[in-house]
């Protein structure tokens, strides 16, 4: 930790649109609230590999946090259909991270059960990892 810097790195992050893929309603609402409270803007949530393909297609969002294995389908094959259509961040939330790293080895991971730290530092990861398209940046867009 730097000296004098106690705030997490997510208070610096501007506000994302973000898709959350997650099958489980509960967990779903959860982590909307908790990316709300981090001050990002929840655009759509998926519950399967279809529903998270549209959504990704419909809605312009800047990272996409997705559960690795969904009851119809897998996050994990949502996310490289998506990604044929550009580059887009992401996150998998799972409690079997070797199954997506055999899959997807440069993958940001958070495990289950998770602390909002681990997702925050996550999504900086995912944010610094994926090229970022001219479209997300100067479309003057806030909340």
């Amino acid at each position: 930790m730097r000296s004098g810097e106690m705030r997490p790195q997510s208070d610096r992050m501007e506000t994302l649109r973000v898709l959350v893929v997650e099958d489980d309603a509960l967990i779903a609402m959860l982590l909307s609230e908790l990316l709300a409270s981090m001050g990002h803007n929840v655009c759509a949530t998926a519950a399967s590999e279809a529903e998270a393909v549209i959504a990704a297609a419909r809605y312009a969002s800047d990272l996409m946090i997705v559960d690795a294995g969904l009851g119809r389908g897998s996050g994990v094959s949502a996310v490289e259909e998506i990604l044929r259509a550009g580059p887009l961040a992401h996150v998998f939330v799972t409690g079997d991270a070797e199954g997506v790293r055999v899959r997807k080895p440069d993958a940001v991971i958070v495990r289950k059960p998770f602390r909002e730290a681990a997702l925050a530092r996550a999504i900086d990861a995912a944010l610094t990892a994926s090229p970022k398209p001219e479209r997300l940046y100067g479309s003057g867009h806030g909340h």
